[in-house]
């Protein structure tokens, strides 16, 4: 699972703590990080909100592409 690392990574590069997308997210804190360790898959709708938030597509968070854009 690709994504995990993708998820941590843009997390990291914002320097933004786990917490501060659970909130972003609407959820809490222990519960993003179980989308990260990959012990619950990340709803579609939460990719969605993570795509536009940091401006990346989805394809590129669920590591089916390495080109960051949301446009084709």
């Amino acid at each position: 699972m690709y994504y995990l690392q993708r998820l941590r990574d843009l997390r990291e590069d914002m320097d933004l703590q786990q917490k501060d997308i659970a909130k972003l997210l609407g959820t809490t804190q222990p519960q993003y990080s179980r989308y990260e360790t990959g012990e619950r898959e990340l709803p579609i709708r939460h990719l969605v909100v993570l795509a536009d938030y940091y401006g990346v597509s989805t394809d590129y968070i669920l590591g089916r592409t390495n080109n960051k854009s949301s446009h084709k």
